[in-house]
């Protein structure tokens, strides 16, 4: 793999732009062979081959304007658009001039597209293409061609939006005398839930912030391949190796792939559920310690989370998620109670009230070094005032609004054991304040 950056539009020539594209790709731990390359430092040999155009023909300077363009199209009663009117002005070369490249009256341009199959043009259908721009600059096409046959690229694989390039590329190929083209192959566009081409501006495309969000390197290359391909099998969640030797550009299909978020989080999720407690905790330690974690830093325990870290894995999709699971042991209190959870649990409760008194009770005898000792504390209570009301008590669910301020969440128990004496008691007693 070679890794080019083409930079010929010289608004793109940024650090910026260039951490875009090489930072997702060590995230996703794709590496390249040779590189990175940026066309702006090969912009001699691009001129040469301009140069090498004009000189033999096949190309010629043409100083017209769009809005002149148009106007002789109008004038001729021709289509809009460039009918060849600097063909044989001998334009001479000066600031603004382009050069064009003289497309042949006659034949066709025709190639074998991996997934598209064959593609042929008329070249009575494509105008003198620019390949120098007024400022002196090649164009992208002149540039791709010239350093595609430099750098012998076997095989351009890139989106289908570009294919109508290849036709005007292998034009200048054969002007230029380089001999075999390289293999193409236009993958299908991706599209979103409404089926409209993924957009910047209206779609999450940036895989900067898929990371952001904890997505696992893994799961994104998993999802990614899976974009207008599948493997014959239809097993989806599967090691990168696995679909390396599965895959062929052959079996890609040519329909729009959608880019669904579903898919992908249940590909995400899967790679957490995999991990290993002490992989787990590495990964999301910055989710649990960064600006957005909703406690003091200090208060974050990584044990804690190694503990919980099954419970916590089998519950979110995203990295991201996993501090909402934890929050209320590395919270200093309970601030607020959610009101459903609160209602629920306390108001419509069988005898909360005398729930939270009696597990008080029971607790403060309890060494909270045994997860079993709590659980059976706490539902023993239930069961004693479900005998002596002859109603169901449900001791359980006050307890847990009470510690956590959510009616559901991980398991209780073993999480009190972490949470810790002192503190259950104190968040016990606060809940039973409040009902007063």
């Amino acid at each position: 793999m070679v890794l080019r950056i083409e930079d010929t539009d010289a608004s793109k020539k940024t650090d910026e732009f260039v951490d875009a594209i090489l930072e997702p790709l060590k995230w996703l731990g794709i590496d390249w062979d040779e590189g990175p390359f940026f066309q702006s430092d090969r912009a001699e040999l691009h001129k040469a081959a301009v140069q090498q155009l004009v000189d033999n023909g096949n190309a010629y300077f043409c100083d017209l304007t769009r809005e002149q363009i148009d106007a002789k199209s109008d004038e001729a009663g021709l289509p809009a658009g460039y009918h060849g009117w600097s063909r044989d002005r001998e334009v001479a070369d000066g600031p603004g001039v382009v050069v064009r490249f003289r497309a042949p009256d006659e034949g066709v341009t025709v190639f074998d597209d991996v997934i598209r199959g064959r593609v042929e043009v008329a070249h009575e259908n494509v105008e003198d293409f620019v390949i120098r721009r007024g400022d002196g600059s090649p164009t992208f096409l002149i540039a791709n061609a010239v350093d595609d046959h430099d750098m012998s690229i076997s095989h351009v694989i890139r989106g289908e939006d570009l294919l109508n390039t290849v036709p005007k590329v292998l034009m200048l190929w054969d002007a230029l005398g380089y001999g075999e083209p390289p293999i193409y192959a236009h993958l299908p566009l991706l599209v979103n839930e409404q089926r409209k081409k993924l957009s910047k501006r209206r779609d999450d495309v940036a895989l900067g912030e898929f990371a952001s969000k904890g997505y696992l390197p893994e799961a994104m290359v998993n999802s990614l391949a899976l974009l207008g391909w599948g493997p014959s099998d239809e097993v989806e969640v599967r090691p990168i190796a696995e679909i390396i030797e599965l895959f062929t550009l052959e079996t890609v299909n040519k329909s729009a792939a959608f880019f669904d978020m579903k898919k992908l989080d249940h590909i995400n999720a899967e790679y957490i559920k995999a991990l290993d407690a002490a992989q787990f905790v590495e990964l999301v330690e910055p989710h649990m310690t960064g600006d957005d974690a909703p406690w003091p830093v200090e208060a974050y325990r990584s044990e804690v989370v190694e503990a919980l870290a099954p419970e916590i894995q089998q519950r979110i999709a995203t990295l991201s998620e996993a501090p909402s699971w934890v929050s209320w042991i590395f919270a200093p209190a309970i601030d607020s109670y959610d009101e459903k959870s609160w209602n629920k649990a306390m108001i419509k409760g069988k005898a909360s009230a005398r729930v939270l008194d009696e597990v008080v009770s029971a607790l403060d005898a309890e060494s909270f070094d045994d997860a079993d000792a709590l659980e059976a504390a706490v539902m023993g209570v239930g069961n004693r005032l479900t005998e002596e009301t002859e109603t169901r008590v449900m001791s359980q669910a006050p307890v847990r609004v009470a510690l956590t301020g959510h009616s559901a969440g991980i398991p209780l128990w073993q999480a009190m054991t972490l949470l810790g004496k002192e503190a259950c008691l104190d968040r016990l007693r606060a809940a039973r304040a409040r009902l007063d």
